[in-house]
């Protein structure tokens, strides 16, 4: 039975439309409007329009929790959808789903070890990149020693943490693992480190306005010219385009999708994306435009489920919610664990793009099992 239809539907979206990473909240905004424009331009949901409440957390955890909470109080969405950094996460959590008890999906790629029944997650986790990649870069380039220089919050220090267990369960070492705040420039005694300890790989978890200097400091060393590897799992076109070519060729990322995938569906969406917004902020992976895509359409397929947009329902219907089409392809809910089942690639830069060197093909984000529940109390 469908509800009212004088009242739109609304959905509250907070991403950093300014701030060190405004590239990738613009392209969040973006995929958001192109996703609701389509899904108004076919009749709306229930058969009633969808109004997008687009709020800027400029990058900068307490707006964005005080966003959450205006979103939630005054504007009394349906649906929370937005972040990317984990500490805007749980900025937007706090207001969102612990003051407001409002189902929220998160679009980035994280972490993991998210596992609330409000909270839904649709971008890859560590059993979908470092449990894929690393073993695969080991085997590949021969590689064992891996030194790990990180900015200072929480998807850091959990994405390490994975590392060194995927790394010494292969015989590899981490030789090195450092925190700095995220605006840190001089990283000249780490670069020194990383060349006197002879490792092969960085694994970089640095992250803008970071992210720069290291890499600019790090091809100055002569570590990639002496044939060391740099592997970023959130690197995508958008961070691409932001460097020097030098500076990140031969990096190697792993992610959802990346922009030369071959199925039609995604090259559609690009194509689609790209004439709607041209020259900006582009259509990407790791700046979670394309889980904010695949959040919006498995919350609006559960709403058709549902038939209604009791939260109970939705949440119910979402818990085992697919599309058979998205960006890298389709993507579905594992049943109770609330992250997505989806396609993965490997990809490595060259010459300023991303080609992809192996698909690993559909991945289980083996999150918030019941064993892992229980033991968190949740």
């Amino acid at each position: 039975m469908h509800e009212s239809t004088s009242q739109p539907i609304k959905v509250g979206i907070i991403t950093d439309m300014t701030g060190s990473l405004s590239s990738y909240g613009i392209a969040n905004a973006n995929v958001a409007k192109m996703v609701t424009d389509d899904i108004n331009a076919t009749g709306g949901l229930l058969g009633r329009k969808v109004a997008l409440y687009l709020e800027d957390s400029a990058t900068t955890d307490s707006v964005g929790e005080s966003k959450a909470r205006k979103l939630v109080q005054q504007d009394q969405v349906d649906v929370v959808l937005g972040g990317i950094l984990s500490s805007m996460r749980q900025a937007i959590t706090r207001a969102a789903v612990v003051e407001g008890q409002k189902l929220y999906l998160y679009p980035a790629q994280y972490e993991g070890e998210e596992c609330h029944p409000l909270i839904f997650c649709t971008g890859p986790v560590p059993a979908q990149q470092v449990e894929s990649m690393i073993p695969w870069l080991m085997q590949k380039t021969g590689a064992r020693t891996f030194y790990c220089p990180s900015a200072d919050y929480i998807w850091p220090r959990t994405m390490n943490r994975k590392l060194r267990e995927v790394v010494s369960g292969h015989g590899g070492t981490i030789v090195g693992e450092e925190y700095f705040p995220r605006d840190h420039t001089d990283y000249r005694a780490t670069i020194e480190k990383i060349m006197s300890s002879g490792a092969e790989v960085v694994f970089n978890t640095t992250v803008p306005p970071g992210l720069g200097p290291f890499l600019q400091q790090l091809q100055q060393s002569g570590f990639l010219k002496r044939g060391g590897h740099l592997v970023c799992t959130y690197f995508e076109e958008n961070s691409l385009s932001s460097f020097p070519p030098e500076q990140v060729e031969g990096l190697y990322s792993c992610l959802d999708y990346y922009q030369n995938i071959s199925d039609s569906f995604s090259k559609e969406l690009l194509a689609q994306y790209d004439k709607l917004y041209p020259g900006g902020a582009k259509f990407t992976a790791g700046s979670a435009a394309t889980g904010m895509y695949r959040g919006l359409k498995l919350w609006e397929a559960a709403v058709k489920e549902a038939g209604s947009l009791n939260q109970d329902e939705v949440i119910k219907a979402l818990d085992h919610a697919k599309i058979a089409q998205g960006p890298g392809g389709p993507a579905e809910m594992v049943p109770g664990q609330h992250h997505v089942r989806m396609n993965m690639y490997i990809a490595q830069a060259k010459n300023g793009t991303f080609e992809i060197v192996k698909n690993l093909g559909r991945m289980d984000p083996r999150e918030c099992r019941q064993d892992m529940a229980k033991s968190s109390g949740a």
